[in-house]
Formats: C-alpha cells, structure tokens, sequence
C-alpha cells in the first residue's frame, strides 16, 4: 500500500493529496503534526531526513521526499489521466509553468511568511538546519506574490486551464498556491476576473476540497 505522510494544514502536502485523489490512488495517510515539530523527530528523520512533507512511501518501499519525485512516480505508475501532458509540446508547456508557479507563486509566499511569522524565528527555511529571519525577504516575497497573481490573471484571459488545453498538474499547483496566499493577505479579487473565474471552476473538481 502507498503512504502518503502528510500535514492538513500545509500547502505542499496538498499538492500531492489532491494529485493522488484525481489519478484515484488508495492509499494510506500519516499525518505530520507540523506546529509540534513532529518533522524534526527523531522518528520522522528516519522517514524522510530533509524534515519535510510531503513523503510518500511507494508499494515498493521507496521513500520520495517532494513533489517533484512524487508527481513523476504517479504519472509513471498511474499514467491515466495524464497530468503531465500527452505530447512532447504539451508536456514541456506544463513542465514550463508548473516551474513557474512554484518559483514566482509558492516560493515567494514562503519568503514572505517564512521571513516576517514571529512563530518561524530561525525556522526561515524548511528542513532539518536553522536559518535566521530576513525582514527585507518578506517585503520581496510579497510584493512577488502580488504580481503572480497579476501573471495569472493575464495568463487566464482567454484560457479555461493554466497549461495546455486541459487539466493538468499546474492547475493544482496553482490552485494550492492561490489558496494559500492567504497567510500573506494576498486574495484573489475585483482586479483579478480571470482567476476568480478559473478558481471558482477549479473549486467544481472533488478533490479541490482536500
């Protein structure tokens, strides 16, 4: 059985809930408790030594320890639908822009977050070392963050999904983005009408609610 070690709270593990439940992959459920710091015991290092979630273990016991890994494995393993694209055209489209969301989108919500929560003191980065809190990071990741959503809206104005011409793993990266943007006070509005179009029709799939 695959197990998906995961926190309901974080972003990053919901990327890969919601990637498991469209390819309709059963599969067991660890949850991390992140606020405790559960990530940085000594039980969980043996899991995943990074400290971080998501981790999923495979039927094999191959233990992945991102996103990346774990969006390959699943494409490889449960190939339908495909959500990294068809075509050599469609898959580096997607590749492209799922990059790009995780660069400009997550990436600089985290700078912002990450850098400015006084609960994160000397926790700036994920993982297993501590590194101190930048404030001047935290000014650049939002004014970042701001702008992606200007990117997205641009990107949406005639098109029904970020990437190629159908569903694929840069809407989910992009949906977990959006919604997590609310830990900065960033939210899609007025001035956003073809994202708010693109994420009230994102919020019809089932498994937009995990």
């Amino acid at each position: 059985m695959i197990t998906l070690y995961d926190c309901a709270t974080a972003p990053s593990p919901r990327r890969a809930r919601i990637l498991l439940a469209e390819k309709g992959v059963a599969h067991e459920t660890v949850q991390v408790d992140l606020r405790s710091g559960e990530q940085l015991g000594d039980a969980y290092r043996k899991v995943n030594p990074l400290c971080t979630v998501p981790a999923l273990r495979t039927e094999t016991g191959l233990v992945l320890t991102d996103n990346a890994a774990i969006t390959a494995y699943l494409e490889g393993r449960f190939p339908e639908p495909p959500l990294l694209g068809s075509t050599p055209e469609e898959k580096a489209e997607i590749a492209s822009w799922n990059w790009r969301i995780e660069f400009d989108g997550l990436l600089a919500i985290a700078e912002a977050m990450r850098n400015s929560a006084p609960a994160m003191a000397n926790r700036a980065l994920t993982g297993p070392v501590d590194y101190a809190q930048i404030p001047e990071l935290a000014q650049r990741g939002l004014a970042r963050v701001q702008q992606f959503f200007l990117t997205l809206n641009e990107r949406l104005a005639e098109r029904d999904f970020i990437a190629s011409d159908r569903f694929s793993i840069a809407d989910i990266t992009a949906v977990v983005v959006v919604d997590f943007a609310r830990v900065v006070k960033v939210r899609v509005g007025e001035q956003h009408p073809h994202l708010q179009r693109w994420r009230e029709a994102m919020a019809q799939r089932a498994s937009m609610s995990l």
